[in-house]
């Protein structure tokens, strides 16, 4: 069992030592490893080398309780494969437990020196205890000794930095984006589009984009170690993301991920997997995307329901259209992640009731056009070309919501959109150019 507490700021640990608990929790396993983003972002540390092989070997169903707000598959650890929200007070019961395949109001936590057992009922604080310590701890002054000296600003006068980002070749952190190049830069026809995945329900953005730890063995592991990192500084997906060729690699890099383009011995393969198409070659994620670039292939995602929901990140958008994605075909639409799409030039299709992967028996060898006027909420036509030569027109509904994602969409893309409208104020720009 691994513990660690990231309290969101370090005031925290000033009114923790304050009430004498920081002792008493790095009794229990529970001492300060960092602040802020930490475990919601799966930073709270490697697990042991002997753990983690033992998971790896055994298969074993690894789980994490912590208090936080995010628990999504492999978030924590990419080896966790299910997490659990609780208060803090019941991710230390829990630790003490040792496990959750235990009964947290009814199973006991040991004995005392009577051997009665001991349950959470003993051990939980009264309301009124708790409002005594937080009167007694939690003062004013703890948080103006973190906070203030943030805001302690020296400014030298003169211009001495240049107007323009010196932009450094090398880093990892922060590069040039390149959203007005490669895939971006190109037309979207909407024609012979491949599957880059199918795939099922609740598909979440840490499926889209992970935000986790990058782990050596992943195609962003393998990047940062050609840069020279060490993976004791490989960090987290999140921090990388002003780097898009750190981000664009995380793109469907959760180990969780369930695509179903890859079938082994019958059942859907769980991980960061695709398979290229003609070929029928299965490769991870990011060789896909890399084979499918290099050939300038258009790509379409098809799904089922509530696709992209969870924490509406920027880069689960952004790194399927920097791969090539020009459409996604799904049953449904978590409401932020569809406004992300429209906002880099992805194209959200919704099945008709009743229609989905399943009933028009979708495996991934067809190719995909859309036809008709893109209108908001308009009726289109998904041409589904199977490889037997058949042909099979679908009836989908043009997410693009209102006039303005129209425009939005027809300008490539968010960032496209405010290039053009400046450069019409400026009278630059190219009004009978608009499409290119």
């Amino acid at each position: 069992m691994k513990s660690s507490l990231a309290p969101g700021s370090k005031a925290v640990a000033l009114y923790l030592d304050e009430a004498k608990l920081t002792t008493e929790l790095e009794q229990l396993g529970f001492g300060v490893v960092a602040f802020a983003c930490t475990t919601c972002n799966g930073m709270s540390g490697a697990l042991d080398p002997a753990i983690q092989q033992e998971i790896i070997d055994r298969d074993l169903y690894a789980t994490a309780v912590l208090s936080g707000n995010r628990n999504f598959d492999g978030r924590i650890h990419p080896y966790a494969k299910q997490a659990f929200l609780a208060s803090p007070a019941l991710v230390v019961a829990y630790a003490i437990a040792g496990t959750i395949r235990f009964d947290i109001e009814k199973d006991s936590f040991g004995t005392d020196a009577t051997g009665k057992p001991i349950l959470l009922k003993d051990l939980w604080p009264s309301d009124a205890e708790i409002d005594a310590v937080v009167a007694a701890s939690v003062k004013p002054e703890q948080f103006r000794r973190v906070y203030e000296p943030m805001f302690r600003i020296s400014v030298e006068s003169g211009p001495k930095v240049s107007p323009l980002y010196d932009w450094r070749a090398q880093s990892t952190y922060i590069r040039r984006p390149p959203y007005w190049e490669g895939a971006l830069a190109g037309a979207r026809a909407l024609k012979g589009m491949r599957p880059l995945a199918v795939l099922g329900d609740n598909i979440t953005t840490d499926h889209l984009s992970p935000s986790n730890a990058i782990m050596a063995s992943s195609a962003a592991g393998e990047y940062l170690a050609k840069m020279g990192l060490p993976e004791e500084d490989f960090n987290s997906y999140a921090t990388h993301r002003g780097d898009h060729l750190t981000a664009q690699r995380a793109t469907f890099a959760n180990p969780t991920l369930k695509n179903e383009m890859v079938v082994v011995d019958g059942k859907v393969k769980t991980g960061s997997l695709a398979r290229i198409e003609p070929e029928g070659k299965v490769t991870r994620m990011w060789e896909a995307i890399e084979t499918y670039m290099a050939r300038k292939q258009p790509l379409i995602i098809i799904a089922g329901a509530d696709y992209g929901q969870g924490s509406s990140r920027d880069w689960a958008a952004k790194g399927v259209r920097l791969a090539g994605v020009e459409a996604i075909a799904a049953e449904g639409f978590e409401r932020i992640h569809r406004t992300n799409l429209v906002g880099m030039g992805v194209l959200p299709l919704e099945f008709k009731p009743g229609v989905n992967r399943k009933s028009l028996g979708i495996d991934g060898t067809e190719t995909f056009d859309v036809i008709g006027e893109r209108k908001p909420r308009a009726d289109l036509t998904l041409v589904v070309h199977r490889g037997n030569g058949e042909r099979v027109d679908v009836p989908v509904t043009c997410r693009l919501d209102t006039a303005e994602e129209v425009s939005i969409y027809e300008a490539g893309g968010v960032l496209q959109r405010f290039a053009r409208d400046f450069l019409e104020q400026l009278g630059t720009f190219p009004i009978s150019e608009q499409g290119k």
